[in-house]
């Protein structure tokens, strides 16, 4: 198959052939119809992540159809059309056991624990736990982006900070999740400030929904009459963390959704302001594929459109310069042809 493959830690990206992959017993293999190209991709080349073993091949927002079935697998054939979270659950450790599989101790990540999605074929295990149909009407690229940045972005807005109606919501990094954020956000009734340097991202913002969109999370507490009740970092870097910490009202909840991996940084937590205003310090980690039927309820309703965060399509060959500038093109890059 052709993949894209790395080398070194932030070395040449290159695509070539190499030996197509085979299922697990529990496994299937998936012909990759789409796959997004996300930070957490840009964090793995960087060798920011200790699962990854070079040579290697990025990869984990996907979609496609299987293509081979491991022999314990019951619930799949070839032709499914498929999707899977990023973290791939095991089913049977006690964070599996109680639903919630994002956090599995026993956990795969395709593109992290082994290849990858930019390729022609990805193995992908455990799939009667991980596998999620996908609704014929449902477009490739828009499915590949659900398996992190907006599956991500609904469990931190409805499932984590517990969004409500009228409440304040402070997004804070307008890249792939972000922009899922502040859309998810605006469905459930939230009022959106988002915040982001780049003109172009507070631009996409605004058309998901925001109300106000900054530059800096400076001017959130006068525009929201004293704070956020949620404050959402969704770039992950210690400034964006700090600065969402001190964003929310008395009884706040931030909720940590962009990696901070610590090459970048120890972030700071102001513990006297989470203390003084009884704070919540919330971390969230994907979704598992038991949770999506709500999310895809609310895209087939037209109440979600993830379709509108998708700004760029391209081929594998232009995967490796997608990935290096990752985050510098507003809306999410989905490789389609391969």
């Amino acid at each position: 198959m052709r993949a894209l493959v790395f080398e070194e830690f932030g070395g040449p990206l290159t695509v070539r052939e190499v030996p197509d992959p085979a299922p697990s017993a529990g496994g299937v293999v998936v012909e990759v119809g789409a796959s997004g190209v996300c930070r957490s991709d840009w964090h793995g080349w960087s060798g920011h992540d200790p699962d990854v073993v070079l040579p290697h091949v990025p990869g984990h927002e996907l979609a496609g159809t299987v293509a081979a079935v491991g022999a314990d697998v019951r619930g799949w054939s070839v032709g499914d059309r498929v999707t899977v979270p990023f973290v791939c659950a095991c089913g049977s450790c006690p964070p599996c056991r109680e639903g919630a599989g994002q956090v599995c101790l026993r956990q795969t990540q395709p593109g992290f624990t082994h290849w990858g999605s930019f390729a022609q074929l990805v193995a992908l295990d455990a799939a009667d736990v991980n596998l999620v149909a996908l609704p014929e009407d449902l477009a490739m690229p828009t499915a590949a982006a659900l398996g992190c940045r907006f599956a991500t972005a609904f469990r931190a807005v409805t499932g984590v900070g517990r969004v409500a109606p009228g409440e304040w919501v402070a997004v804070l990094g307008c890249g792939g999740v972000g922009l899922s954020a502040v859309q998810v956000a605006v469905a459930v009734g939230a009022r959106v400030v988002a915040v982001d340097p780049s003109p172009g991202a507070r631009e996409l913002a605004a058309a998901m929904g925001a109300e106000h969109v900054l530059p800096s999370a400076d001017g959130v507490g006068e525009l929201t009459g004293g704070g956020a009740h949620v404050a959402l970092d969704c770039l992950g870097s210690p400034a964006t963390c700090e600065a969402s910490i001190r964003s929310l009202r008395p009884r706040g909840r931030h909720v940590q959704v962009g990696l901070l991996p610590p090459s970048e940084g120890r972030a700071v937590v102001p513990m006297e302001l989470v203390v003084a205003r009884e704070l919540a310090v919330l971390g969230s980690h994907g979704m598992a594929a038991a949770d999506y039927p709500a999310m895809l309820s609310m895209i087939a309703a037209g109440r979600l459109r993830p379709q509108d965060l998708v700004t760029r399509e391209i081929d594998l060959a232009d995967a490796g310069a997608a990935l290096v500038e990752v985050g510098r093109t507003p809306g999410v890059t989905v490789v389609t042809s391969f």
